[in-house]
């Protein structure tokens, strides 16, 4: 039996690992931490659970698809909840409310500007096509060839899918009001890029928005990590925990073995990299072993970074929701102070995730379990504890403003994590948080290749590989992965 290591057990590295298990490989997966899940791992302070990483789940289909590849289905490890409404958005002037059921929210849009629930319903027809083909297609490719492009529907829908336009151009094609524009483009934030470098073909995740809904998993996104982790240890797959990669062994253009920081050498015929891609190319192998170069790495354009609270109150709040995303200020400078000219944001735009509002068991009776997140650049430095106070203090008090409570005097549980964390404790490229923006030059083929071009057996899965940032991307990329690692041997 062939012997796979798997370096790391995120999303992507749990769904390469499954996926190589149940085509009879031997499969081990190394881990730094003491739990699965990487990015998203759980934290446990003082009785509340924080979700450390992701918090929308969406795209369901995706995760269905996933757990029938080995005859499951998600409702044999965690339960879904639709969200309604799905989320609430605080403008400069007024907050709303973006409901789960679409008539509520072509009303809504008519309200905002008059007419534009039509303009709606024609937007999210070619969203859907993006999404049928995108998600069906495109997704699945490994980004080797131009050849795997030669689809009959993809090249006679290439104009369709609007590769070549950008979603900033193609939001402002059916809308005109400043709020319907910004609730179209946000969800591409997700992305990494700001809406004028993200091709339209990404409107798919306005129908993934929109149509396909918002969920909860019970007892938070950590569920996700617990079936996938419970999934693969029931088809033979070994984790090895608290064991941090040093170096991957070579010989004659070939990985031999995976060494750990306690020394432990774990032989493989395979190893399929699913940390930190340029870590690995840049800190495990040798330098005529690597694909690509410092310079090449520093010219990509990255996903942004995050500032993160995780924060307990001792108290319930009135009137808030599950999701909430706070567009109070300036959306143009912010996003140029990630993308255009990075620096810490003057004033910013947040998000707050209370998961307390939908699920009981994620803070202590009578408490609120609170998740603060600020986009940044990534590459940031002078990430001091300071620094971050100096934020909180600035967001806590717009977020007591616009939901009309006191929250400060009530902080029971407060921990802070950006830029400097990403890199210490995932070894993240310049501190990023979701991996390769998905800019039109670094899409599909033009994303750092799934296979080594210099170690014939070293392949690689995750965020900064194709197809992209994102939960559902990276249980993707893990299948696509395994059917790489398939195609070596047959070769």
């Amino acid at each position: 039996m062939k012997k796979v290591v798997v370096i790391g057990s995120g999303f992507a590295g749990m769904s390469a690992a499954s996926f190589l298990a149940k085509n009879n490989y031997h499969v081990t997966v190394v881990e730094k931490h003491d739990m699965p899940g990487g990015r998203a791992r759980k934290m446990r302070l003082q009785g509340f659970e924080f979700d450390m990483g992701p918090s929308w789940y969406w795209m369901p289909g995706v995760f269905e698809n996933y757990f029938a590849s080995f005859g499951k289905k998600v409702s044999d490890y965690y339960s879904l909840k639709r969200l309604d409404p799905s989320y609430r958005v605080y403008h400069k002037d007024r907050c709303i409310d973006v409901p789960a059921d679409y008539e509520s929210i072509r009303t809504m849009f008519d309200r905002i500007e008059p007419g534009s629930s039509t303009q709606l319903d024609a937007f999210l027809r070619e969203a859907a096509y993006k999404y049928e083909v995108g998600i069906n297609k495109l997704v699945y490719k490994p980004g080797r060839s131009l050849k795997e492009f030669l689809d009959k529907e993809l090249l006679t829908g290439i104009f369709r899918l609007d590769v070549f336009n950008s979603m900033k151009s193609h939001v402002r094609k059916y809308f005109r009001h400043p709020l319907l524009i910004q609730l179209m483009e946000f969800p591409v934030l997700f992305l990494g890029a700001s809406p004028d470098k993200i091709p339209a073909l990404y409107s798919l995740m306005n129908y993934a928005d929109i149509k396909l809904g918002t969920w909860y998993p019970e007892a938070g996104m950590y569920s996700i990590v617990d079936a996938m982790y419970s999934l693969a240890k029931e088809l033979g797959v070994q984790f090895l925990f608290n064991a941090e990669v040093t170096s991957i062994k070579t010989h004659n253009g070939r990985a031999t073995a995976v060494e750990t920081n306690n020394k432990t050498q774990l032989p493989a015929d395979i190893v399929v990299g699913a940390a930190d891609y340029q870590f690995i190319e840049s800190k495990l192998l040798d330098a005529p072993l690597q694909s690509y170069s410092e310079k090449y790495w520093n010219s990509r354009t990255m996903a942004p970074s995050c500032l993160l609270y995780y924060v307990g109150l001792n108290k319930k709040l009135n009137n808030i929701q599950h999701h909430s995303l706070f567009f109070d200020t300036d959306f143009e400078q912010h996003s140029a102070e990630i993308y255009d000219h990075p620096a810490w944001p003057s004033e910013p735009l947040f998000y707050v995730c209370a998961a307390s509002v939908t699920d009981d068991k994620v803070a202590p009776a009578g408490c609120e379990n609170l998740f603060f997140l600020i986009p940044v650049a990534a590459g940031l430095t002078a990430d001091t504890e300071t620094l971050r106070k100096e934020y909180f203090d600035k967001i806590i008090t717009r977020y007591e403003q616009q939901i009309g409570e006191q929250v400060s005097d009530s902080i029971v549980c407060y921990k802070s994590y950006s830029v400097s964390d990403f890199t210490a404790d995932y070894n993240a490229f310049k501190g990023n948080a979701y991996g390769l923006a998905n800019t039109l030059q670094q899409t599909a083929i033009l994303k750092p290749g799934m296979r080594s071009k210099k170690v014939k057996n070293l392949f690689y899965t995750g965020q900064l590989t194709v197809p992209g940032p994102g939960v559902p991307p990276a249980l993707i990329s893990g299948e696509v992965v395994a059917r790489e690692v398939a195609k070596y041997f047959i070769n």
